[in-house]
């Protein structure tokens, strides 16, 4: 695979593949690894499409079942089920088109009116309030926050803990007063 903005990737003379070991390989637009799908311009709109797919899927089983069951147990298995795939790697979206942000949070919303039972007149806002639900983009900064604190001050994980230093001005700043 080959990695680029489309700009770049259509000034490359890509090859149709490479001979490894007498067989030849293709290249591919996109590949998945380990639950996340990447294009070859890292703009995850394949893995964006993979997900709203799956999300809605599991809503319109939930939905089947939603006057069956407690509030929690909806809740409980709405995050359990749609907010795990809705979470998975999150960190590794930060940056991600506007445009990906709103399908993933899209999906979100029909969730959240699916738990609570909401009517489409009733504001997402207000669903996602009471259910204690972060939007998607807040939930991608939470994440990266956490991990960057965990990071700083639990050094852990160790293999990123190992990779930080603490900045230290050249000079003495006003905010460094005592």
């Amino acid at each position: 695979m080959i990695f680029g903005t489309s700009q770049r990737l259509s000034q490359v003379n890509r090859p149709q593949g490479v001979r490894v070991a007498g067989a030849d390989v293709q290249f591919a637009d996109y590949v998945k690894l380990l639950g996340l799908t990447l294009d070859s311009t890292l703009s995850f709109d394949k893995h964006v499409i993979e997900v709203t797919r799956s999300c809605h899927y599991h809503i319109r089983a939930l939905r089947h079942i939603r006057p069956l069951v407690t509030l929690d147990t909806a809740k409980a298995m709405a995050v359990a089920i749609v907010g795990s795939r809705l979470d998975y790697c999150n960190s590794v979206l930060c940056g991600m088109s506007q445009a990906n942000i709103n399908r993933l949070q899209r999906v979100q919303n029909i969730l959240a009116r699916v738990v609570a039972r909401a009517p489409w007149t009733v504001s997402s806002l207000d669903i996602h309030r009471d259910l204690h639900w972060l939007p998607v983009s807040h939930r991608v900064n939470f994440k990266l926050c956490l991990l960057t604190w965990k990071t700083l001050h639990t050094a852990r994980p160790p293999y990123l803990s190992e990779l930080i230093t603490h900045y230290l001005p050249p000079r003495a700043l006003c905010s460094n007063v005592n």
